[in-house]
């Protein structure tokens, strides 16, 4: 780690450790039999140096063999920046991948760039369960619920309805966060984080006296109240993160800190009435520190994003880029995604008198992974190490139209607060020099796009900006702003004179990808320096708030994997 080390049986005093807090990382030997010990440097904004040294042991200390320091983070800010400090193979301590780590914290204060979307990244496409895939953010607009925000992180992308015999369930070994930001600064205020469990009831039967367990996921029909049929159930637990301070998310009814995501949508023989089963599953929750409850749905929906996005990443290859908006087809219209819901009291997510709040969503595994050669269902392989971040998102396809292939992994695995690296991306985006090439459109002619900085970066003005903020890629949504009934939301937001619509927040209803094409080419910018900056261009597969339900979780019941009746 970055850090002090020191051996004994306390915490150093303040006067020999720069900066607290420490933590005890494991009982392992050294010196004379005492704990290692590990602090460091508060990480602020602007880091200009570290420090190392060691107390009761001599510096650069080997741990001995086969033994690796087992990192307790529980600092949401410092916790993809710390996984990059290493050990030797010697396991010597190792200062210099600390300085590089420190280093991507230098000097911010300039803008950054966009988010991800699906499969947006080469090295998110070996780990499916990890991608992020659309994050919503917007005040509630079903009847009653007014004072709520809700917020929703989709998982798991391009789920086939028919996928078994396993289907979809999420990672037990990985984190899933929602993040906010409530006072501009660009790092966690509070933190909601989803943890899996996957429980095998191994239903077995009687074959000639033999006790044989069966191949499926389920064996009989499942409905509300009757789930014993089911052989895997999958549930979870919820991390609430604020001011240091971690709790456990609860039931309001039962008290109970762990809930159960329901199975995914097999087909009506397995789940004659799906819809109604799954609505079992909202919870009212109570959430630390808010006096009025929450409520909660974890489990499989239809896909809300619409694209034609076969096409889209074929050169754009629409018919007619300015055609009409409903002309192609949505890729998207069969499938199923894994969707993290939460809607919770707008008091407990605000501070400071400001109603704006920046959100987006991220993922995180354990850096080891062992496969094992006998390796058990619930456990084919064994994952140790810091927890480093695969999957960030909050403003839309932009890790897929905006930044370099180069740098996309490196993007989902950054904090917001470190987004200078990619601020060229932005300021300089080569998407509209694409769509001129394609199309003979012209693309703005003014650099750098202060325009686009301030929908990605900071907010707008009058708009959706914090009081004070720190420039990084978030979706802010102003909460102070009231909700737009759903039959009368405009599908193009801001752009089309809903200001309850993205980029403040941003609603299933919103057309994101009409939108980032209208806002990279320039409709926020005068004439003179866009061109082409009032021409409706569109991918074609239109949607409006019409396509979702008007009252939570607002995602609808997921496409059935049977009865097929498709030629």
């Amino acid at each position: 780690m970055c850090a002090y080390r020191t051996c004994r049986s306390q915490p150093p005093p303040l006067r020999n450790r720069p900066n607290p807090p420490f933590r005890r990382i494991r009982d392992q030997p050294c010196a004379a039999g005492r704990p290692i010990w590990w602090g460091g440097p508060l990480f602020e904004q602007k880091v200009n140096s570290f420090w190392a040294g060691s107390e009761g042991c001599p510096r650069g200390r080997m741990l001995p063999e086969g033994v690796r320091p087992r990192v307790l983070l529980d600092d949401p800010q410092l916790g993809f920046l710390l996984s990059a400090c290493s050990w030797r193979s010697t396991m010597k301590f190792h200062p210099t991948h600390c300085a590089l780590a420190l280093g991507l914290l230098a000097g911010l204060g300039a803008p950054a760039a966009f988010a991800s979307s699906h499969r947006e990244a080469p090295f998110i496409t070996q780990h499916p369960k990890l991608d992020g895939t659309d994050w919503y953010m917007f005040n509630s607009y079903e009847t009653g619920r007014e004072g709520y925000v809700t917020l929703i992180a989709n998982y798991l992308p391009l789920q086939d309805a028919y996928g078994g015999p396993n289907y979809f369930t999420l990672d037990p070994k990985a984190r899933y966060d929602i993040n906010i930001d409530n006072d501009g600064d660009a790092k966690i205020d509070i933190r909601f984080r989803f943890n899996f469990q996957n429980t095998l009831n191994d239903i077995a039967l009687d074959i000639a006296g033999k006790q044989i367990s069966i191949p499926f996921v389920n064996i009989g029909p499942t409905t509300v109240g009757n789930t014993a049929n089911l052989n895997v159930v999958e549930t979870y637990t919820v991390e609430h993160w604020r001011n240091g301070k971690v709790q456990q998310v609860t039931d309001a009814k039962t008290r109970g800190a762990r809930f159960t995501k329901p199975a995914d949508n097999i087909g009506n023989k397995s789940f004659p009435d799906y819809a109604a089963y799954a609505n079992s599953y909202i919870y009212d929750i109570k959430i630390p520190g808010c006096s009025t409850n929450g409520r909660m749905f974890v489990g499989q929906r239809k896909d809300p994003f619409v694209v034609n996005l076969g096409e889209v990443f074929d050169l754009v290859n629409v018919t007619n880029p300015l055609g009409p908006v409903n002309a192609e087809a949505d890729d998207l219209a069969d499938k199923n995604i894994t969707s993290l819901i939460l809607e919770v009291p707008t008091s407990c997510l605000t501070a400071g008198g400001d109603p704006v709040i920046g959100g987006w969503t991220s993922s995180s595994a354990p850096a080891n992974r062992t496969l094992l050669p006998n390796g058990s269902y619930l456990n084919p392989a064994t994952e140790t190490g810091p927890f480093v971040q695969q999957s960030r998102l909050a403003n839309p396809l932009v890790n897929e139209l905006v930044i370099g292939l180069k740098d996309k992994n490196s993007f989902n695995s950054s904090l917001p607060q470190s987004d200078v690296q990619f601020a060229d991306y932005v300021t300089n985006p080569t998407l509209p020099a694409v769509l001129e090439l394609l199309f003979g459109t012209a693309a703005p002619t003014v650099f750098p796009r202060n325009d686009l900085v301030s929908v990605f970066l900071t907010g707008v003005d009058g708009l959706n900006k914090p009081k004070s903020v720190t420039p990084a890629e978030l979706m802010r949504l102003n909460t102070s702003i009231p909700p737009t009934p759903a039959d009368k939301q405009n599908t193009l937001g801001v752009v089309g004179g809903d200001l309850a619509g993205y980029p403040n927040g941003r609603r299933p209803g919103d057309d994101a990808v009409d939108i980032s094409l209208r806002a990279v080419m320039g409709v926020l910018l005068p004439p003179d320096q866009a061109p082409s900056g009032t021409l409706p261009f569109t991918d074609g597969a239109f949607h409006d708030a019409s396509f979702y339900d008007t009252k939570f979780p607002y995602l609808r019941t997921p496409i059935a994997g049977s009865p097929n009746n498709t030629p």
